[in-house]
Parts: structure tokens; sequence; C-alpha cells
């Protein structure tokens, strides 16, 4: 199975999703700033200023998520503790993003989501099956010479 391809095809989408998320996110920010639009009377620049915040937070949570996908490309081996759960927040993140921007952009961003979700959860679950089947073959090995396939005993 290709799966180190697969985490690094993953990996390069969320970084260029990274970038492309903190540019839109500063493009956002830069049409409220000039335009001074108001929110329910909210300052325009506390708005852009927001908007800027959450392009770089969600920009470098997207790049973390990549960093992870990279070491487990690297490695060969699947991600544990806190990468995992952070892998796992992401696929979280993409599926809801993919159901809310079937009305708000298009099917194309809702393809686009799921293409990225899809390559996160089959980078963990490839990784997953990896381990269990390298655990089992050890776990084989070991009981061989306990039930007495091994070398004789001694009395």
């Amino acid at each position: 199975m290709a799966r180190r391809p697969v985490a690094w095809v993953a990996a390069i989408v969320l970084f260029a999703e990274a970038i492309g998320i903190a540019l839109l996110n500063w493009f956002l920010g830069l049409v409220v700033d000039h335009q001074e639009m108001s929110l329910a009377g909210l300052d325009p620049r506390a708005m852009s200023v927001s908007a800027w915040i959450a392009g770089a937070l969600f920009g470098l949570y997207l790049v973390l998520c990549a960093i992870v996908l990279v070491r487990v490309a690297v490695r060969d081996r699947g991600p544990a503790g806190f990468g995992r759960i952070l892998l796992i927040s992401a696929a979280v993140v993409h599926g809801l993003l993919g159901a809310f921007s079937i009305g708000l952009v298009g099917w194309l961003a809702f393809v686009f989501m799921m293409v990225v979700l899809g390559l996160i959860v089959l980078t963990l679950v490839a990784y997953d099956r990896k381990e269990q089947t390298d655990g089992a073959g050890a776990g084989d090995a070991s009981a061989g010479p306990a039930e007495g396939g091994g070398a004789p005993q001694p009395v």
C-alpha cells in the first residue's frame, strides 16, 4: 500500500491550504478595513484584526498538522499521542467545513474538503493497520518456543 506517498500528498495539501486560508483571511481583513464595514456596531479595525488573527491561528493549526504528516511520512510510522489527536481533529474540521461549504461556497469546495478529509483518514487508517499486523507478527514469533515448537527445554 502507498502509505508514505499518501502522507506526503496530505502534508503538501495541508501546507497549501494553510497558505490559502491565511491569505484569504488577510484579504478579508483588508476589505473590512478599507470599506470600514461594521457588524452590529463593532469597530471595523477590531473586525479586520480579528480576521487576521483567525487566519494566522488556523493557518498555524494546518501547518502543525502538515508537520505531523511529514514526520509520519519520513519515519514510516503512524502518529501517536498528540499527533494522532491533532490529525483526528483536522479530519473532523474538514468534514464539518465540507458540510458547510456546500451551501456557502459550492460543490468544488466540498470536493476539496472531502479529498483532504480522505487523505487524512487514509493516512490514519493505513498506519493503524500496519502497526496491528506488525504487532500480531511479533506476537506469533515469540509464542512459538513457549508452545514447544522451539528448542527442547531442560528437565
